[in-house]
């Protein structure tokens, strides 16, 4: 099938989700229904005003020509009605504006925190394959084209549908009908053009939006991983990459520009015919003396009043047409499924004495990769456990299912006895604190860092929570202290002061269960020892689990499990694992024997053995 039959078929499929989406639009407008209807009433208003004008006009052209006695008195009177009205046109389209804006704005408000709420509620897989670029600019172009088509409607479209009618029928009333005929042919036909080629052109817009996102993604990744491009040389790959994509936009722009320039074209000859051949009806009347002097002028008034804002229909029509394709990509945003929900008879979670029991746990990202296979194991409340084992293990996946980012694939986890799929996510996960490995932080100050895990902290538990986490000497020596502004995820600390404002943070939290995952992966040995000594406090009486690389951070653990390709192999204390002589204790005498080298050679290890 050919690329034209194919936009052939679409095309009412596309219509179809044009007007559902803008039947979406209507709640948003709905909470000020009574703004809107004084906002109409006053375009409405407005254009009486404005098509009476020309009607002033008339009889004060027709009173000078004919020369009367009262000449001087009345062309006055009719001049201050046509100033008059001119006013009032004015005044109700600048109150219509202002009685619209609160309807406007709010309804861009309203679907940005929609869509922002949304995105929060998808699940952890969706946001690991999105693109944050493209995702961004769909969010300001989406709800951009909100304001954009209630504009279009309300300001331009019915307004230009309401003076059609006024001037058809102050035509038909006072004039020939092929006034009318040729008022009406001239708008059918322009309408007709304008949307066949309008619609014709649409495929442009569309690669011009998804290459345009397209580069934005690849722009803000590459920013993103700025010290990645810088590590590996890749300045000239990045831009080649980028321009190649921007190569692509500007042919389609072109075509886009070409093809406007077309339909601008069209669209005028259409205008000058119409208009060229009401006028010669018009003149030919008043030489005939069937009309005078004053109907000539009123004709031409009323024509290039009428075909102004029909030329500009044509653009809006376009912008209309592009603010709806904008509008579905928001929406087809919202219609993404949330793939981890509260059943419809959650309870909030019992964390008063939380114990975890993972039951046969089997779970896999990927159906073609299973990352659990059959994983039991049970951490009485305030106890603390451990898992270590190879990288791929699957470790973390452990800390994201209690977290329950995601659902198992089968068996069950539970807490305190209850099936997290049977709990309210917001309880749960309020109930669970986590120092992850790679420690993220906001792009604002370090105080905002440590209070995010309880905003309505009190300045000293934040500063106690950071003397905990062994960093707030270190903040009092930056000239801002905790005014300091991290930078952008975190950027302008090392890892280790990262590491140490997640563990205040979580301090703060203070939740009954406790993740440590690589909580001290990025701090040297000296550091390590007393971080090591805050979570050892911090997670007296919690349930703690922790999950490690260095085996030295988590030899205190009351049990320790061992994984490897999805599955508990080992578990036991320290002593009974390395009595065992598994994988555990092959992995500790090499730790160690890194570590001794590392002594000799007079330098911390660099990094442990990944285990």
């Amino acid at each position: 099938m050919s690329q034209s039959a194919a936009r052939r078929t679409e095309a009412p499929e596309i219509r179809g989700q044009e007007l559902k989406n803008l039947r979406r639009v209507l709640p948003y407008i709905w909470q000020y229904r009574g703004r809107v209807l004084m906002a109409l009433a006053s375009l409405v208003l407005a254009k009486l005003a404005l098509v009476a004008v020309p009607v002033v006009l008339k009889h004060i052209v027709d009173a000078l020509d004919r020369g009367e006695g009262g000449r001087l008195v009345l062309p006055v009177v009719l001049l201050l009605a046509y100033g008059g009205l001119r006013l009032a046109s004015s005044l109700f389209n600048e109150l219509r504006d202002a009685l619209f804006a609160r309807v406007r704005y709010h309804a861009m408000r309203c679907l940005s925190h929609q869509v922002l709420e949304h995105l929060y509620r998808l699940s952890l897989r969706f946001h690991l394959e999105r693109n944050t670029g493209a995702i961004s600019r769909d969010l300001e172009r989406g709800t951009q084209s909100i304001s954009s088509i209630l504009n279009y409607l309300v300001f331009n479209i019915i307004p230009t549908a309401a003076e059609f009618l006024l001037v058809a029928f102050i035509l038909l009333h006072g004039y020939a009908v092929s006034f009318t005929v040729i008022t009406f042919a001239t708008v059918f036909a322009y309408i007709a053009f304008t949307l066949g080629v309008t619609n014709w052109r649409m495929h442009f817009r569309h690669d011009m939006n998804r290459l345009d996102s397209e580069a934005n993604t690849q722009a803000i990744d590459g920013l993103i991983n700025y010290e990645t491009v810088k590590y590996f040389n890749n300045e000239r790959y990045e831009l080649e990459r980028y321009d190649r994509t921007l190569e692509r936009w500007e042919e389609a722009a072109v075509r886009s520009q070409n093809s406007m320039s077309l339909l601008n074209f069209g669209q005028g000859a259409i205008i000058a015919v119409g208009v060229t051949l009401l006028m010669f009806q018009a003149a030919q009347g008043v030489v005939s003396g069937v009309m005078t002097l004053g109907d000539l002028v009123l004709v031409n008034t009323l024509m290039l009043q009428l075909f102004m804002p029909l030329n500009f229909l044509g653009v809006i029509y376009r912008a209309l047409r592009y603010a709806l394709v904008d509008m579905d990509r928001i929406f087809n945003l919202l219609d993404t499924r949330e793939e981890i929900v509260d059943a419809s008879d959650a309870v909030p979670l019992d964390a008063s004495h939380p114990d975890i029991h993972f039951e046969n746990v089997y779970f896999s990202y990927n159906r073609d990769r299973e990352i659990l296979k059959g994983v039991s194991f049970h951490v009485p409340a305030g106890s603390k456990y451990a898992v270590v084992g190879p990288s791929g293990a699957g470790k973390s996946t452990l800390a994201r299912l209690l977290f329950r980012f995601y659902d198992v694939d089968s068996g069950c986890i539970c807490i305190n006895g209850q099936d997290i799929r049977g709990v309210r996510q917001e309880s749960l996960r309020r109930a669970i604190g986590i120092v992850p490995q790679d420690a993220v932080l906001f792009n604002d100050t370090i105080y905002h860092n440590i209070a995010y895990a309880r905003p309505d902290a009190s300045r000293e538990e934040v500063e106690r929570a950071a003397r905990l986490a062994n960093i707030h000497d270190f903040i009092m020596s930056l000239p801002q202290g905790y005014d300091t502004v991290v930078g952008e995820r975190g950027l302008k600390l090392s890892g280790g002061e990262k590491q140490r404002v997640a563990i205040a943070r979580v301090i703060l939290k203070n939740p009954p269960i406790l993740i440590f995952d690589e909580a001290t992966s990025s701090l040297d040995s000296h550091s390590e020892q007393q971080i090591l000594e805050a979570l050892r406090s911090i997670s007296e009486g919690h349930t703690t689990l922790a999950i490690a690389h260095r085996l030295s951070t988590i030899v205190d653990s009351d049990r320790i499990l061992v994984m490897d390709e999805g599955r508990i192999i080992e578990q036991g204390t320290h002593d009974e694992l390395i009595a065992r002589d598994g994988l555990y204790a092959r992995l500790w005498r090499l730790q160690q024997q890194e570590r001794e080298e590392a002594r000799e050679a007079g330098a911390e290890p660099a990094a442990s053995v990944p285990v």
